[in-house]
């Protein structure tokens, strides 16, 4: 392998200019140098021109490896880009313009490059450059010419420099990130040293694909077996489906002859029947003609009877809203009292309110009168004294001549020469004095002034204060009856409102139970003839025990949206009588027929035959349901519901209705909500065929609401009258108004009071501060002047001697003791005037200070005055509004009271009126009944021969529908017109079983219905003459009891039909599963193939690295650990958690220094961790090894034998094909090398610099 010779740098970030870091021959050499002279920038420059990323060199951007100058305070940067230092003294004479303090623009270097010089095994040179452009972009160079990035890599790689393995590189910190690594990042080391990372990509990609290519050949191999399987049911099917078809064609010709038989002799009744009614239609037409008249009559009674009902109806409902305006007028006058009343009680406290306060102004007016009026007596008296001391000082003083004046001055003169000094002091003294003097006074004053303060302010505050605790009894008193009223207002109107919740519940359920029974009653007016039926049902029930009832009586549709749709389904069986025998329906029969009472459907439900119900349309579509199971019934009547219901089904709209029928092409009745039709033909009918009779579920309710109704009436009726609790209500509302109102004037009151009280006490307190604080000064000064008496004093007996020795001629001669006393006289009656008239101006002051507070207080007294006056003349303009308001109200009270007396009469007239005419229509109707029984006997023969009549001719119907829906094949005439244009809904020919029981015996106007036998003509040829002679049930059992042998084996054969159909869409499907599997498993064997191509060689050279590195490490690790006390080092070991896949999982790297027991890695000290990664690298580095290994300050953990024995391992491992270049400031590893590169820092050049010496020289 080559090696490195030499590596040369331009302004390559600390290296301004052009630099050689000369290497040389040597194979072992240390970077050394001080810190921050730029050794790391050295391992970068050697990092940046083998082709690693910038932002592995500690720059975010390739421009940040560019050299970047400092400005110097004291340079200036020059054209090149240096930068030179001035003279801070500077030239007077210069003419240098140059910009100081590196405020000009910088000329840095816009580029730079790194050239490693390579010599490789033959010995030629090799030269790898790479540059940063004026761009800020990479170029590289080989030997001078340029290359593309992966073309350098390539030629890099040639010389086993792995790029993205960095397998010769280790930078600062590296050791500690290699020592701490996670299983998993030790895997990726290996994946990268051994190339197998690079078929990851490749690997994961395939295994995806193996693995989806394995899902879709087994999701194949499924379907084909379900297929395989699917194919063997539908053979099976197949099979019965055959059988099933025999015996259902001769189930269908069973029930031909049975249809046969019945129709025959449906069509001989119908034609006996018409024969006798034909008879019986001469004599009723004798009997219309007298009933008319009458009739005629009656129609017009029970109009003008209908008429005199609403008049009366009208105006009670017009006497209701007058008695409801009147209640409403009466509860709106008693807030308008109580709101009276209230507002007179708020005035009278005004009011008294005003009294009280009034007595207050009063006295402070005259407070105010009386200090003004001893202010006048004051100053008069002060004017009196002025004018008596004048007197007083003129008749005091003595006169002295001339002479003796100017004698006393030039006594005067020499007392004050001689005393000159004390004099001075004397006077000092003197005018000290008399400021004291005032100050004293002053303070005195403020005293006694604060002292009064403080005594009216605590009267005040005490009077207060029982205002308050007065006004607080009362706002305790008058909550206490507000709690009490407001507990009475809400007890009152819980009842009220509980009563109204009642009153209002009762009103709903009263109104919902005649808004039924009229409904109920509008159907009686349409079909009165189901009393009558209703009538005969329940003498049955009495007569024979066996009869149930009707079936709308006996089942009830589940939910009220379904009536529609039952009703449309039950058809002419809706009021079909369900009876528990054959025999019980024979006698009821011929009771009917006995009794002449009409005809009836009868269900007995032993012999009853329902079709047994299909559970393949259950659960369907959630739109849908059997419509067995939308009725309630009881579980006794099974057979019978289920003979009416049949498999039909109930939709929620047609939409379903027709994805049922049409598109899911089942054999099944379909009706919507709505009333529509889909038949089991296919054809359609329109919707709300069953209102009618859906209506008529309520009949059997009737006498329930009946009852409720009148309990209703009676609860309400039972209820008190709400009218009285509203007025309780309204008195109790206006009284807690008033207590409300009252509390909150007390509570404004108390809150002035408040107010005042505070304000008072912040006064006081202010006070107090003042007379504490101007107390002790007033103490204080106290003392002072009287010491400064003492002083002045001693003073002026010392001048006073000296008077006395030059004034004792003087005083001798005018009778004085000493010149003093004349001078005392003179001064004692300033004195005496000046005490005076400090005493008058402390009354006088004293005076105006109470007179400015009464007049404070009588100007707020007056303000509270004009507030109540001002809320007492509201109170007066709202009595008088309420009153006006009382007074309107009153008055329209009145006015509907007039009204109300005026239609109370109406409605006796109209009353009477009514009566009359309901008379009138009574004697009518008993007209109309007394001619009418003469035709009671005919009606009646005919009703019984028409409904028989009716009865075969709907059975008649009934079969041929029935054949239509069925498909069932009957024979016909030649001239019949086919059975496919039978009509399906008829509803008034077709279904006439829908009800049928005789018309109302009391009808004169009877018409007789056509039988429409619709053009359909049956051939009976076939026929057995047996047949045709007897109609007896027990034959009509014996044709039934075959049909049903048949189809109970049908039932239970329950074949397939589209079984063979089926067959051939799966073995198509067979065809196709088949062919998409062969091109599944051909798609899987190929990716598994290509898959475990990439596996294997991922795996080998994952393998081969790991088994290269495995072997290593040990022997690495103990001769980095070994020494002359330790001659056995360490043991280290690489230890595999997948064997099949390693390159899946981690690889744990364990090492035991010597002496230690096995540890986790984190738990080794920080030198044991350094030696151990340092041991992991090396062996690394011996797989597919680069010419040179770079370690940048890797000892920077170890101490210094640690260092000793890192040294000695990389001087017995340099040599040719290993050359290590060691960054390191340990002494220990750096003295062992072969040659050394400094490197320093020159400032004024503000570049780092290298130099080289070799030191085997030296060794």
């Amino acid at each position: 392998m080559g090696k490195l010779i030499r590596l040369e740098l331009y302004n390559f970030k600390s290296y301004k200019g052009h630099h050689v870091l000369l290497l040389g021959d040597s194979y072992f050499t240390s970077i050394i140098g001080p810190n921050g002279s730029g050794k790391s920038n050295s391992m970068d420059a050697i990092s940046f021109v083998l082709g690693i990323k910038s932002s592995h060199l500690r720059s975010a951007h390739l421009r940040d490896l560019v050299y970047r100058g400092r400005v110097l305070r004291t340079s200036t940067i020059n054209g090149d880009g240096s930068a030179t230092k001035n003279d801070l003294n500077g030239d007077a004479g210069s003419d240098d313009d140059t910009p100081r303090n590196g405020t000009q623009e910088r000329n840095d270097p816009k580029s730079a490059w790194v050239m490693a010089v390579y010599e490789d095994d033959a010995g030629d040179e090799q030269l790898w450059k790479r540059t940063i452009t004026n761009q800020g972009v990479s170029e590289y160079r080989i030997n001078d010419r340029v290359v593309t990035a992966q073309q350098y890599n390539e030629a890099l790689e040639t010389e086993n420099i792995l790029i993205k393995a960095r397998n010769f590189l280790v930078f600062q910190g590296d050791v500690e990130a290699i020592a701490s690594q996670s299983p998993r990042d030790l895997t990726r080391l290996i994946e990268q040293i051994s190339g197998s990372l690079e078929y990851k990509a490749e690997y994961e990609r395939l295994k995806e694909a193996q693995d989806e290519a394995l899902d879709n050949q087994n999701y194949n191999l499924h379907r084909r077996r379900g297929i395989n399987s699917e194919i063997k049911q539908y053979q099976e099917q197949k099979q019965e489906a055959d059988n099933y078809a025999k015996k259902a064609h001769e189930r269908d010709q069973a029930i031909v002859t049975h249809i046969l038989w019945k129709l025959y002799h449906f069509q001989r009744v119908i034609e006996e029947s018409g024969a006798e009614i034909q008879k019986h239609q001469e004599e009723l037409k004798e009997h219309r003609r007298g009933i008319e008249k009458f009739e005629n009559s009656l129609e017009e009674a029970k109009k003008d009877q209908s008429k005199a009902s609403r008049e009366v109806a009208k105006v009670e409902k017009n006497i209701k809203m007058k008695e409801k305006e009147i209640e409403t007028q009466e509860n709106g006058l008693l807030p308008v009292a109580e709101k009276i009343d209230i507002t007179n009680k708020s005035l009278q406290k005004c009011q008294a309110r005003i009294a009280e306060i009034s007595k207050e102004r009063d006295s402070h007016q005259n407070n105010v009168k009386q200090s003004t009026k001893d202010l006048k007596v004051v100053e008069k008296a002060q004017m009196q004294w002025e004018n008596e001391w004048k007197k007083l000082a003129e008749k005091e003083g003595r006169d002295l001549t001339e002479a003796d004046i100017q004698q006393y001055n030039r006594l005067k003169e020499e007392v004050n020469r001689r005393t000159s000094a004390d004099q001075i002091k004397v006077d000092n003294l003197a005018r000290q004095e008399r400021a004291d003097e005032e100050t004293v006074n002053s303070l005195k004053s403020k005293v006694d002034s604060a002292e009064w303060q403080i005594e009216r302010l605590s009267g005040e505050l005490n009077e207060t204060g029982e205002r308050k605790n007065a006004i607080n009894s009362q706002i305790e008193q008058t909550s206490k009856d507000i709690s009490g009223k407001k507990k009475i207002f809400n007890e009152h109107t819980s009842e009220r409102l509980r009563l109204a919740q009642i009153r209002t519940e009762k009103d709903e359920q009263l109104q919902e139970v005649l808004t039924k029974l009229l409904e109920a009653e509008d159907g009686r007016k349409q079909n009165e003839k189901d009393v009558r039926l209703k009538a005969t049902i329940t003498d049955m029930k009495r007569i024979f025990p066996g009869v149930k009832g009707r079936v709308s009586e006996l089942c009830k549709p589940i939910e009220k949206r379904f009536g529609v749709a039952v009703s449309t389904i039950l058809g002419r069986n809706f009021d079909a009588v369900i009876v528990e025998n054959e025999k019980t329906a024979i006698d009821c029969i011929q009771y009917l027929r006995d009794q002449r009472r009409g005809q009836a459907t009868f269900i007995p439900l032993d012999t009853i035959q329902s079709t047994s119900i299909n559970s393949n349309l259950k659960g369907m579509h959630r739109g849908c349901r059997m419509a067995i199971d939308s009725i309630n019934y009881d579980s006794s009547l099974e057979r019978a519901v289920s003979y009416v219901c049949g498999n039909a089904i109930i939709c929620d709209d047609l939409a379903i209705a027709k994805h049922i029928c049409w598109e899911k092409r089942n054999d099944v009745k379909a009706v919507t909500l709505d009333g529509s039709i889909i038949h089991k033909g296919g054809n359609m009918t329109g919707g709300q065929g069953g209102k009618g009779d859906a209506r008529r579920w309520e009949d059997t309710e009737v006498e329930n609401l009946r009852k409720l109704k009148d309990k209703l009436i009676a609860d309400l009726s039972a209820l008190p009258e709400p009218r009285r609790g509203a007025s309780e209500e309204q008195v109790l509302q206006g009284e807690l108004t008033g207590l409300e109102q009252k509390l909150a004037y007390a509570k404004e009151e108390l809150k002035a009071h408040v107010r005042n009280e505070a304000s008072k006490k912040k006064e006081l307190e202010y006070v107090k501060k003042e007379l504490v604080s101007a107390k002790p000064t007033y103490n204080q000064k106290q003392r002072e002047l009287e010491n400064l008496e003492n002083n002045l004093n001693e003073f002026r007996d010392a001048v006073g001697e000296i008077e006395d020795e030059i004034f004792a001629e003087f005083c001798q001669r005018f009778d004085y003791n000493n010149i003093r006393e004349y001078e005392a006289q003179q001064g004692s009656l300033q004195q005496e005037g000046a005490q005076k008239k400090m005493e008058f101006s402390t009354q006088k002051s004293r005076l105006e200070s109470r007179i400015s507070y009464e007049q404070q207080q009588l100007q707020e007294t007056k303000n509270r005055i004009q507030v109540l006056e001002n809320r007492a003349q509201q109170d007066q303009a709202l009595i008088a509004e309420l009153e006006a308001e009382q007074q309107a109200t009153q008055s329209d009270l009145d006015t509907l009271g007039a009204e109300l007396d005026q239609l109370s009469e109406e409605l006796e007239q109209q009353k009477a009126k009514h009566a009359k005419k309901s008379e009138k229509a009574a004697e009518q109707r008993r007209e109309v009944q007394k001619r009418s029984k003469n035709v009671d006997s005919t009606l009646k023969a005919v009703a019984g021969l028409e409904a028989e009549r009716q009865l075969n001719a709907a059975s008649r119907y009934t079969l041929l529908r029935r054949c239509k829906l069925e498909d069932i094949n009957l024979p016909l005439e030649e001239e019949s017109t086919p059975l496919d244009q039978l009509p399906i809904d008829d509803i008034l020919q077709a279904d006439p079983d829908a009800m049928d029981v005789d018309e109302d015996p009391d009808a004169t106007n009877f018409q007789p219905s056509n039988v429409q036998d619709y053009g359909i003509e049956i051939d009976f040829d076939d026929l057995d003459e047996d047949l045709r002679e007897s109609d007896n049930s027990k034959l009509d059992d014996e044709l039934q009891e075959k049909i049903k042998a048949l189809n109970n084996e049908l039932d239970h054969m329950a074949p397939n039909m589209r079984a063979m159909e089926r067959l051939e869409v799966v073995q198509d499907r067979l065809k196709t599963t088949d062919k998409d599997f062969e091109d599944a498993r051909r798609r899987a064997k190929r990716a598994r193939d290509d898959f475990t191509e990439v596996k294997e060689q991922r795996f080998e050279l994952f393998s081969k690295a790991f088994s290269h590195i495995s072997e290593q490490i040990g022997p690495i690790y103990r001769d980095l650990t070994r020494s002359e006390r330790l001659p056995m080092g360490g043991q280290a070991y690489l230890d595999m958690e997948d064997g099949d896949e390693p390159y899946l999982d981690g690889i744990k790297y364990h090492a035991m220094p010597p002496l230690k027991r096995f540890r986790d890695m984190e738990h080794l000290s920080g030198g044991e961790k350094t030696m151990a990664a340092l041991a992991l690298l090396f062996a690394v580095h011996s797989y597919q090894p680069s010419p040179f290994f770079v370690l940048d300050e890797v000892d920077a953990a170890l101490d210094n034998a640690n260092v000793a024995k890192i040294a000695t391992y990389i001087r017995d491992h340099a040599g040719p094909g290993m050359q290590f270049i060691v960054i390191s400031l340990k002494t220990g590893l750096f003295q062992g090398s072969e040659a050394l590169v400094g490197i320093y820092r020159d400032q004024g050049a503000n570049s780092s610099k290298a130099l080289t010496l070799d030191l085997r020289k030296y060794q």
